[in-house]
């Protein structure tokens, strides 16, 4: 299919627009299609789409800008392809959102959405671009600009979003594994070449009473089995033709689950470990006591006094953690000419990233500390050259260094001094035998130094700007049903994620457009 550049977009003769009343148009002139039409659908960039097409042969292509708009409002409206499709083909008011009114057979067919998704997949795949990304991003700052919103003022946060896979146990997990194999080899006519004891796992049948019809005392045994028969099914499959991607994925789990051909203890499986064949990018983390399996989301949010725009988004497996999203952030944003603020909570937190912030003119505001809370006493240490000077009472060390190379400081008092000394509890003074001995990370000053910030009012003003981004992670749950998405894998789901963060965009700048 070759690309083309959509220049139908002038009313013509048999446009369906010539059909509608003067009662009908005036409804159509209130409607939010208008809105769409006029203002969203003009700021899609047709050409950056053009990599994904064939420059010189085959028939021309759906118009881009027509079939990216139609993804947004397939979101937006939350529908599925086929409801889109529906709607695009008999309701004018989503023709007139995409420009579609002029064409005598609107050029969209049930495939047509698909086969866009999987171009977009193919072209991550291979080049590691994901334009679908950029120009969500590109489109949201272009609306930040209209709603006059600076980006002076930033917040982010992220959450979990679940795979849409089932969540196994190792004993289904091996034993799904090993059964694929087999099937895939029965299908491939090399059934002759496997050992009999694993024709077994050809039969659907016998899942269900070899995983699920279990006593306790049971499933050790059974996994011990299926574990045996999967070491010894991928020896004999190594040398078979069918089922490559199933035999790869045999040998990841028999890595991720075996050690010297015995099962791992279970606080030996990584996070990154295979969780379920259907999903193979989907990892494990514990969050806050509770387990997840999937994928881990991380939005910046503009913020302004005419709204908010969601900027930048990520989308990774969820072992990833919130200072790496923090770090990834302050790099992409890059040095700012005018002080930028940017306001997250205490996981994002780290001090590689404050000093990252504060070296591109970026305040890294965290509204609150992860850990313990250092005592406030911390910070009436006198502290000069390198040194301490004196104690909060006033009394002078015997002596005092500071070690570079772990960014700490240490010195000695005397003991009978801090024995009789009224704040000796709250001090981080430890007694020794002869003297009384204080160590000062660099790293608890400043955590002492931003707690003491945390409680001013501008901070305060801070945390409560931060809380608001709360609310998009509840709408992504909530509304856009994130945890439920119809399909797997990193590169899909996060497609399809960027296609939620887009409809929340659309959604906040149709509600303030003229």
């Amino acid at each position: 299919m070759s690309f083309k550049v959509n220049n139908s977009e002038q009313i013509t003769l048999n446009d369906r627009l010539n059909n509608l009343t003067e009662r009908e148009l005036r409804f159509l002139n209130n409607s939010w299609a208008k809105k769409f039409a006029e203002t969203i659908f003009p700021m899609i960039d047709e050409l950056k789409f053009s990599v994904l097409y064939d420059e010189e042969n085959g028939r021309p292509n759906t118009p881009v800008n027509a079939i990216v708009g139609a993804l947004f409002l397939k979101e937006l409206k939350r529908l599925t392809d086929e409801q889109l499709l529906e709607s695009i083909l008999f309701d004018t008011l989503y023709q007139y959102a995409l420009h579609l009114t002029n064409y005598d057979e609107i050029p969209f067919s049930d495939r047509t959405l698909s086969r866009f998704r999987e171009r977009l997949y193919w072209h991550e795949s291979e080049t590691g671009e994901d334009i679908m990304k950029e120009e969500i991003e590109r489109i949201s700052g272009v609306a930040a600009e209209m709603m006059g919103i600076k980006g002076k003022k930033k917040r982010m946060d992220s959450l979990m979003v679940s795979s849409s896979c089932k969540r196994m146990g190792r004993l289904e997990l091996i034993y799904t594994c090993v059964s694929n194999l087999v099937k895939e080899l029965v299908k491939s006519g090399e059934s002759e070449k496997l050992p009999e004891e694993l024709l077994k796992y050809a039969d659907e049948s016998n899942k269900n009473a070899y995983c699920y019809r279990l006593d306790k005392d049971e499933i050790a045994t059974h996994l011990e089995a299926v574990t045996k028969d999967a070491l010894l099914l991928y020896e004999t499959a190594s040398s078979l033709q069918g089922g490559a991607d199933d035999f790869q994925l045999l040998e990841r789990l028999l890595d991720d689950q075996t050690e010297n051909g015995a099962l791992k203890a279970n606080r030996q499986i990584k996070p990154d470990s295979l969780q379920n064949p259907s999903d193979e990018d989907a990892t494990f983390r514990r969050k806050a006591g509770k387990g997840h399996q999937g994928y881990t989301a991380n939005i910046v949010e503009d913020c302004g006094e005419t709204g908010n725009i969601i900027t930048k988004y990520e989308y990774a497996v969820n072992i990833k953690s919130d200072t790496e999203f923090g770090s990834e952030v302050i790099e992409s944003l890059g040095e700012q000419e005018e002080k930028v603020v940017l306001i997250s909570d205490g996981s994002f937190a780290s001090e590689a990233n404050f000093e990252a912030a504060e070296a591109n003119n970026i305040e890294l505001v965290t509204t609150n500390l992860t850990g313990e809370k250092p005592p406030e006493i911390i910070l009436e240490f006198q502290i000069e050259d390198n040194e301490i000077k004196a104690c909060p009472e006033g009394h002078k060390p015997l002596d005092s260094e500071y070690n570079e190379e772990k960014g700490e400081y240490r010195a000695h008092f005397e003991r009978a001094t801090c024995e009789a000394c009224p704040r000796r509890e709250e001090c981080p003074v430890v007694l020794q035998k002869k003297k009384a001995l204080v160590k000062l990370s660099v790293t608890t000053i400043n955590r002492a130094v931003y707690a003491e910030k945390l409680s001013s009012e501008e901070y305060k003003d801070h945390a409560r700007t931060r809380n608001g981004v709360e609310g998009v992670m509840s709408v992504l749950r909530r509304r856009y049903d994130v945890d439920n998405m119809p399909v797997r894998g990193l590169l899909r789901s996060k497609m399809w994620f960027g296609f939620k963060i887009a409809a929340i965009n659309i959604k906040r700048l149709i509600a303030v457009v003229a």
